[in-house]
């Protein structure tokens, strides 16, 4: 998962850019990058690391201009290397950067296609300098010496033609202005706003309306599926349906753990979809549990704070923290490598014993992924005295892949794939096992905005929605995700910049 953000302003933008970047830090944590554009000329910045980490106040001072787009990576293919970092930028024509959230499923395809028929080189192996050169070659191909809005939503029409999988984008075109599109399905999210100042009209896009929240932009509306926004360095706003066969199918698994909650996504409040995930599952225990013996509720924290609060209330349960969090340390779904994870855990998270000590104790976790983290936690809570352990998922089983943007792992590595629920409450060494039901999920975030008629659920249920994903491709995913490509390709590009350096 990554954050984008592009922002058009009447002052320099290097100050917004990097605090919305921190406020997108949870969809990140690999790399940062920020380009900017005064009078034509590019200033770009972009390393591994933090936000906080990657821009130092001498570089934040270079980063001149009143435009620029932003970006926050982990990677979604295994790969670490900085040389990966966005933006990314090609000259021709006229100078073009982009930030990309999401994951193209034909990059192989459009990568022969750009060497062969549009001759363009690629100096990496991301998808996103894979789309930044087919929107280059589509604008090229027009052969306009001077652009107009028109032409740049032609060339994103071309994108959508030949581009499959999903990508929310933002682009900037030097000397002209900035450009933000979503895919046909809208399966990433994109949103975009202005802020009155005495100069006239500001505009931003991001990946989440929390951004704008924060620096004082008022929220237009969500890009659509297919849709396109230009907005030109004089302040004049376009937008346009550039998509022939619009389906609006947004990734479910947003709202489920990657969005902040005070964020809203298509219209969704994320927090109040992760209050009626806590309702159903409550609904599901009160139906299939009737004679529980829950003493206490107790969130493993963040994202699943809200869904067990409204749990606890549901059931007339005691609602407490039992975990304190070490915020200095990286979440363990993004970190790289099996070993990191395990370790990072009890870094991580400290029980506090009075919360556990004799009680029958229910774990609400946002969702279970590989399980070594909820059976490190499970083991944690009783070692600190709990006398059962019972654990609930405010998702579904995560039985497959995702391949629109979210590195979750190779399919054997998934603690549900192969498994029943009692074999996978066994493995994490729970003493009973809740998941919510896929329906119930569906319910509980399609009841913010009826409009959307389904979401991306292809994690839990194997229905990939571009209709393009087979076992051969799930099988190449797999050889690139798995943890032992990732730490061999970790150490490489750990030796490399080694000897680059020297």
């Amino acid at each position: 998962m990554c954050g984008i953000v592009a922002i058009m302003s009447h002052q320099t933008v290097n100050q917004d850019l990097y605090d919305a970047l921190t406020v997108l830090q949870h969809r990140g944590q690999d790399a940062a990058g920020i380009v900017t554009c005064e009078n034509g000329r590019l200033h770009l910045r972009k390393d591994n690391g933090l936000v906080r980490d990657v821009f130092t106040n001498d570089q934040m001072l270079q980063l001149h201009g009143k435009m620029g787009i932003g970006h926050v990576r982990y990677p979604t293919a295994g790969c670490t290397s900085s040389a990966e970092a966005q933006p990314f930028y090609v000259n021709s024509p006229f100078g073009l950067t982009l930030a990309h959230n999401g994951n193209l499923t034909n990059t192989e395809e459009l990568k022969k296609a750009l060497f062969v028929e549009d001759q363009r080189h690629l100096n990496t192996d991301s998808d996103s300098e894979v789309l930044l050169n087919v929107f280059a070659h589509e604008l090229q191909s027009l052969g306009k010496l001077e652009l107009t809005a028109a032409d740049i939503f032609q060339a994103v029409k071309g994108v959508h033609r030949r581009c499959r999988g999903a990508y929310a984008v933002v682009i900037m075109i030097s000397g002209f202005g900035i450009l933000g599109f979503r895919d046909p399905h809208g399966i990433r999210p994109a949103v975009f706003g202005e802020r009155k100042s005495e100069k006239g009209t500001e505009f931003m896009i991001a990946s989440e309306s929390v951004a704008m929240d924060v620096l004082g932009f008022d929220i237009i509306r969500d890009i659509a599926a297919g849709e396109a926004i230009v907005i030109e360095q004089c302040g004049k706003l376009h937008t346009q349906q550039c998509a022939e066969n619009v389906d609006h199918c947004p990734c479910i698994f947003e709202y489920v753990y990657f969005a902040r909650p005070d964020s809203i996504i298509d219209n969704i409040s994320v927090y109040k979809a992760r209050l009626r995930m806590g309702e159903k599952l409550a609904s599901k225990i009160r139906r299939e549990w009737a004679n529980h013996d829950i003493d206490v509720v107790i969130p493993i924290p963040d994202t699943s704070r809200t869904a067990a609060l409204q749990m606890a209330n549901q059931l007339g349960v005691k609602y407490r923290e039992g975990f304190m969090k070490n915020r200095y340390i990286g979440r363990t779904f993004i970190m790289p490598g099996q070993k990191m994870r395990e370790k990072s855990v009890r870094q991580k998270l400290n029980a506090i014993a009075l919360e556990f000590n004799g009680k029958n104790v229910l774990l609400v976790d946002d969702s279970i992924v590989r399980g070594t983290t909820s059976a490190q936690i499970i083991q944690m809570a009783r070692d600190a005295g709990a006398k059962k352990v019972y654990f609930a998922s405010a998702a579904p089983p995560v039985r497959y892949p995702n391949v629109y943007g979210i590195d979750m792992p190779a399919a054997h590595e998934l603690i549900a794939h192969d498994r029943t629920e009692q074999e996978v409450c066994t493995e994490i060494g729970a003493d009973k096992l809740i998941y919510q039901d896929l329906e119930d999920l569906i319910s509980a975030v399609q009841k913010g905005n009826p409009k959307i008629l389904h979401f991306d659920t292809s994690c839990f249920s194997h229905e990939y929605i571009t209709g393009d994903v087979d076992d051969a491709y799930l099988e190449h995913i797999e050889e690139l995700r798995n943890d032992g490509a990732q730490e061999l390709s970790n150490s490489a590009n750990f030796i490399i910049e080694m000897q680059n350096r020297t």
